[in-house]
């Protein structure tokens, strides 16, 4: 139990090379920081992570920031998220199952979220913005409409756009995707197990979820290239074990 609480707080920092088949050349090299799975408000050292993850995503000063949902886990995070995502600037955010007190967890509550300025939250809608003269659209799905089979992300598709970047939640939305929809795909929800075994050097057994196909790192399909953040908070229990916090630095890159 000492080592889980430890681990819930020892953060990793890493940076992760993302190709993209579609990405101009001019966008070669971007920088993506992508956050997750805050789950603030409750006790647990993930609220360290999320403060050490968003210091460091500062430092790298990346072109885009997003973050991937369960923000709070109880409305008294409240005010410790939105300190956190005035720090981060103009990031782009969708909300988790957490966030709309869609959740097994008997501690978790809904904050209610919705204004989350500076940050631009999108809920089943779009933004599009320029990085290096090149058109970008990010494109938020709503956590409520996804789990009641009602969210269409595609069908929001700006085809003029040169870069596509699709923010759900839940990493299974890439199954649903047409091909080619999107170029990028930012999940979370998964926290990598967030308590699992270790077998041997490369392989866990995730307790949450032993049999998932997504469970952190990236995934590349005819229908995108995915990256399910292995995010930073815990739920149920304060504890990670073999399953530190992550905050990621996707560098984009085209086919060589």
């Amino acid at each position: 139990m000492g080592w889980g609480w430890f681990e819930a707080g020892w953060v990793r920092l890493r940076t992760l090379e993302a190709g993209l088949a579609r990405l101009p050349r001019e966008l070669d090299g971007v920088r993506v920081a992508h956050l997750s799975d805050f789950h603030l408000g409750l006790p647990s050292r993930g609220s360290h992570a999320a403060h050490r993850a968003v210091e460091w995503t500062r430092e790298r000063k990346p072109e885009l920031v997003c973050v991937t949902g369960d923000l709070v886990s109880r409305p008294r995070g409240e005010r410790m998220l939105r300190a956190l995502l005035a720090d981060l600037g103009a990031a782009y955010v969708v909300l988790g199952n957490h966030d709309v007190e869609h959740s097994r967890d008997p501690f978790s509550r809904s904050a209610g979220l919705s204004d989350l300025a500076p940050a631009h939250l999108l809920v089943d809608e779009s933004a599009t913005i320029e990085i290096r003269g090149k058109r970008v659209q990010i494109v938020g799905v709503d956590p409520r409409a996804y789990r009641q089979g009602r969210s269409k992300p595609w069908e929001l598709v700006d085809e003029s756009a040169d870069l596509r970047i699709l923010l759900c939640h839940f990493p299974y939305v890439l199954d649903l995707l047409p091909p080619a929809a999107f170029d990028l795909v930012l999940s979370g929800h998964m926290h990598d197990g967030q308590i699992s075994l270790p077998l041997g050097r490369r392989r866990k057994y995730r307790f949450a979820h032993p049999h998932t196909r997504y469970a952190a790192g990236l995934y590349r399909r005819p229908a995108a290239t995915m990256h399910v953040s292995p995010g930073l908070g815990t739920t149920f229990v304060p504890f990670r074990f073999f399953a530190r916090p992550e905050a990621t630095e996707l560098v984009l890159q085209t086919p060589h």
